[in-house]
């Protein structure tokens, strides 16, 4: 993506949050008394879940009116059925916010628009709590460690399907490095592929959040049941775990396949995404996006967040907008070549 710079971006945005957006007293007569649905793309017990609940229970304390916000989980197709109801059903007036798989928002640009139902621009962004590096890890059974196993070693991998990290991530490393996968799509979430995992259904698990990970999945590492053999992001993470782990950039000096791994990663740096249907009033929105902000700064979310191992490195709605932008205004070239290593292959 020519000229982009997302830490940049971010470094902007933050600061304008600094000053707030100072959403009008109006915001107050509205909220008071209401609920607002979160609605979760994913099954309940997986990262997504725990990140939306995780909100929910403090993003009302920073909202004028002070609602309730009350979690609803909306699983199915890597979170599609979640994006096209709150793009087409979802009241559009500030009372339902959505997280999903980033991932999800380009699919109709990178050539998997069938079911898609939305324009990813309109969302109203809200921000997204972290910035994320996934893994492909493996039961340690299969004797798959390394990426030179990844390379040789037949291997099946348990996906959700419908553009969610855990079919892409896969299905590139097929097409644009040939690696012998096979993907089995159609769990509901993370939890029930890691139930796979155990129950030797499938060998492991690629898009997998590190963060995710080593909060509900942490004792399959220290007790040595998975190995990690690679991990997806723009950026090594500085986990001293992850520092001897290769990098999916790293597997190609092509500028041409660079750019369209750049395309596809990017997603990464909204990890976990919130936002409300299109056509919310600009007020309102700037209200939801002052409340979420807050909400990263309060120390009883942070505390909790903590407790839970998740990964709170905040991005602003603002920047998250600018981002869909920036994607959707890529290279033609770097479009086409990252739509053939997304494509799905008998």
């Amino acid at each position: 993506m020519r000229g982009f710079s997302f830490a940049a971006l971010i470094a902007a945005c933050a600061s304008l949050a600094m000053f707030g957006s100072h959403p009008g007293y109006a915001e107050d007569d509205f909220y008071s008394g209401k609920t607002i649905q979160m609605l979760i793309g994913f099954s309940s017990g997986g990262g997504y879940d725990l990140y939306g609940r995780t909100l929910a229970r403090y993003l009302g304390r920073h909202i004028p009116g002070n609602p309730q916000v009350l979690p609803q989980n909306m699983p199915g197709a890597g979170s599609l059925k979640l994006v096209n109801y709150l793009y087409n059903v979802a009241p559009k007036d500030g009372t339902a916010i959505g997280i999903f798989a980033p991932g999800i928002i380009a699919e109709p640009l990178l050539g998997h628009g069938d079911g898609t139902q939305f324009d990813a621009t309109k969302f109203g962004w809200l921000g997204s709590v972290s910035q994320e590096v996934s893994v492909c890890a493996f039961m340690a059974s299969t004797g798959i460690a390394s990426l030179a196993d990844m390379q040789s070693k037949p291997f099946v991998i348990g996906a959700s399907g419908g553009g969610a990290e855990s079919d892409v991530f896969s299905t590139v490393l097929r097409n644009m490095f040939h690696m012998p996968i096979r993907i089995v799509t159609g769990y509901p979430g993370g939890t029930e592929i890691t139930l796979a995992m155990q129950r030797h259904e499938v060998d492991g698990r690629c898009g997998w959040s590190w963060t995710s990970l080593l909060s509900r999945s942490k004792a399959m590492l220290t007790g040595k049941e998975i190995n990690v053999a690679l991990q997806i992001a723009l950026n090594k993470d500085d986990d001293p775990y992850l520092l001897r782990v290769p990098l999916i950039m790293d597997l190609t000096t092509d500028p041409a396949q660079r750019a369209a791994l750049k395309l596809i990663v990017s997603r990464q740096s909204i990890a976990r995404p919130f936002a409300t249907p299109p056509g919310v009033p600009v007020q309102r929105l700037a209200a939801l996006r002052s409340a979420f902000d807050a909400t990263m700064k309060d120390p009883e979310f942070l505390a909790e967040a903590r407790t839970a191992d998740l990964d709170v490195r905040p991005v602003a709605g603002a920047a998250v907008e600018a981002l869909i932008k920036e994607v959707y205004a890529s290279p033609p070239e770097a479009i086409k070549l990252a739509t053939e290593a997304m494509q799905a292959k008998p």
